[in-house]
């Protein structure tokens, strides 16, 4: 399976980092010279992070193109996401390029503003055109808003929200187009309210962070919004909820309609402060923070099988089928007497189980048969754990029968910091 990336940024590159590591073939394409070493940087970190919310090994890592011509990229593609500038006249010289080479393919705007139906204008195959947002980091945040508009394939749409569940994503269908879709309107209003506050003195850069991590967005990361307030109802639930705060939508609590003059002197004071809050590391010791953390959040409601967690395994369950794989026996593993030693077992775990950017802190081998090299074998992984510490299991099995396991205790791969101050 292959999938064509139109721009390499940091959202086109989460896009090819979620493919890749699921297993697909992917053609980028970024006339930025920089593009490469900004995607490598991309790829480090969803190495890192991506496999440890798994319970089982992904599959063999994709094989990344550079294409030199947006043609070369999207031929033979089975999906296209372009992850462009937000400037329309230039997301339609894309779409009308990839369709004179791709007419029929699906292409999926990574647009957090446009509405589908303005991105179909003029196009030739408005059908294939579709809103697929993503959230940032694309490799592990699961949600994508799937768009359609008024000529978009109902067929087509399915088929792609399809290949998005394969891709361990949520694709949030929505009724219908409006713009900046849902998720990003509310992210406006709360920028927009943060801003009137800094600006009038009411609380600094990171003072508002500080109210939205130690309280109510700890609450939103697995309840959402209204399944917090039907909380917050009490025993009467949502209808005593509205019935108590509803009121307080007619005071001037709020300045959402409001905007605040964009000049250079709001920019210099939220940069400023910015600075101040967060200037100590580097973007990229941030991106690793935020990973990490995210990892962890993620694998406590995973083993909730609540929100997010529910998605995570939900994938799981879809590649595993019985979970065993059949393994080949490279003669190199093999002791002088022809049979497998604790070394050939060793290297056997790490063939059907790469590491992916951990390191053993514990390793025990248990050998129950004799085995040469050239037998029918099938292996079994299995994980638990957390971003901190993980516990991997292969088994080996001959004729349904295990002959040999492999326990490994994870831990994640130290890396020097990078731009730190």
């Amino acid at each position: 399976m292959k999938a064509a990336i139109v721009g390499g940024g940091v959202i086109g590159g989460g896009w090819a980092a979620r493919f890749l590591l699921n297993g697909w073939d992917v053609a980028v394409f970024d006339p930025d010279r920089q593009a490469p070493r900004k995607l490598a940087a991309v790829l480090e970190n969803a190495r890192m992070s991506l496999p440890l919310l798994s319970d089982l090994p992904l599959p063999p890592e994709g094989r990344l193109t550079h294409a030199a011509t947006l043609a070369e990229a999207v031929a033979g593609a089975e999906y296209i996401q372009e992850s462009v500038s937000e400037r329309l006249e230039l997301k339609h010289r894309v779409f009308a390029e990839i369709q004179r080479t791709a007419p029929g393919t699906p292409i999926g705007s990574s647009t957090s503003g446009y509405r589908p139906s303005q991105l179909q204008e003029g196009a030739a195959n408005p059908a294939a055109i579709f809103v697929a947002h993503p959230f940032n980091p694309v490799y592990l945040l699961p949600l994508v808003e799937v768009v359609p508009g008024p000529a978009s394939d109902p067929a087509l749409i399915e088929r792609v929200k399809e290949t998005l569940r394969g891709l361990g994503m949520f694709p949030l269908h929505l009724r219908r187009e409006i713009d900046a879709h849902v998720a990003d309107r509310f992210l406006e209003a709360v920028w927009r309210e943060a801003l009137w506050l800094v600006k009038d003195g009411i609380a600094t850069t990171e003072e508002i962070d500080e109210a939205i991590r130690m309280g109510f967005g700890l609450r939103w990361a697995q309840m959402g919004l209204f399944e917090t307030y039907r909380i917050a109802g009490g025993e009467a639930g949502m209808a005593h909820f509205m019935a108590q705060f509803g009121p307080c939508l007619t005071l001037p609590w709020t300045r959402l309609t409001d905007v605040p003059a964009f000049d250079d002197a709001l920019v210099a004071l939220i940069a400023g402060q910015s600075d101040a809050q967060s200037g100590h590391h580097s973007i990229r010791a941030l991106e690793r923070i935020r990973d990490a953390n995210l990892v962890g959040f993620l694998r406590v409601l995973k083993a909730r099988d609540w929100g997010a967690g529910r998605v995570l395994n939900a994938h799981d369950a879809g590649r595993s089928d019985d979970g065993a794989v059949p393994v080949t026996l490279h003669p190199d593993w093999a002791e002088a007497d022809g049979t497998l030693g604790e070394a050939g077992w060793l290297a056997a775990a790490s063939a059907v189980a790469p590491q992916d950017g951990q390191r053993s802190t514990d390793t025990h081998v248990r050998q129950l048969a004799t085995v040469r090299p050239g037998e029918a074998l099938t292996a079994t992984v299995r994980l638990s754990g957390d971003a901190t510490a993980r516990h991997l299991l292969v088994t080996f099995r001959r004729d349904g029968a295990p002959v040999a396991s492999v326990e490994r205790r994870l831990a994640p791969r130290a890396t020097a910091p990078q731009g730190e101050r």
